[in-house]
């Protein structure tokens, strides 16, 4: 079945979509936080600490266990895909373009909405933030629209700036 371009039918697509998860050997249903992959330093512009379940038999999301070090922040972002951060552990706050500063404690969900700038701080200088990251980043790459940018650890504004130069281009 193709998942983009002029062989796509979604009839086709929808059909996919089962309630039976195809678990086998390669896709368990259990994966331990040990078995959880690193995304290698430098293979992302994202300077936290990124481990991926991906080898759960999710079709359109993806599970990552993030780790932002005491007083460092993720970068300056944007993606296609809705993503919600359960906050394991830590305090800090983010900016997400079009909302105030948000801020988050433990046991805080945190919301990011399509193609808006954000960055995520950790206000401590001792203990490090854990999240877990829910994004639906694998249903938007079944249609080919996945997308995603990165200012690196620049401001809003400076990514505003950045990159509406670049797409007026």
């Amino acid at each position: 079945m193709a998942t983009s371009g002029p062989c796509f039918a979604m009839a086709d697509f929808l059909a996919g979509i089962t309630h039976a998860v195809r678990p086998g050997g390669q896709r368990p249903l259990v994966v331990h936080d040990k078995d959880l992959e690193p995304i290698p330093a430098g293979s992302v512009p994202n300077p936290t600490g990124l481990r991926i379940a991906g080898t759960l038999p999710t079709t359109t999301f993806e599970l990552f266990r993030q780790v932002i070090p005491p007083g460092e922040s993720s970068d300056m972002q944007r993606h296609y895909h809705e993503t919600v951060h359960f906050v394991i552990s830590g305090d800090g706050h983010s900016e997400i373009e079009g909302a105030d500063a948000v801020s988050w404690t433990t046991g805080s969900f945190v919301y990011t909405p399509p193609w808006a700038w954000h960055r995520h701080y950790n206000d401590s200088a001792e203990h490090p933030v854990e999240f877990l990251t829910i994004e639906n980043s694998r249903l938007l790459g079944l249609f080919g629209l996945a997308r995603r940018q990165s200012a690196g650890l620049a401001t809003l504004a400076e990514a505003r700036a950045r990159f509406d130069d670049q797409e007026q281009k």
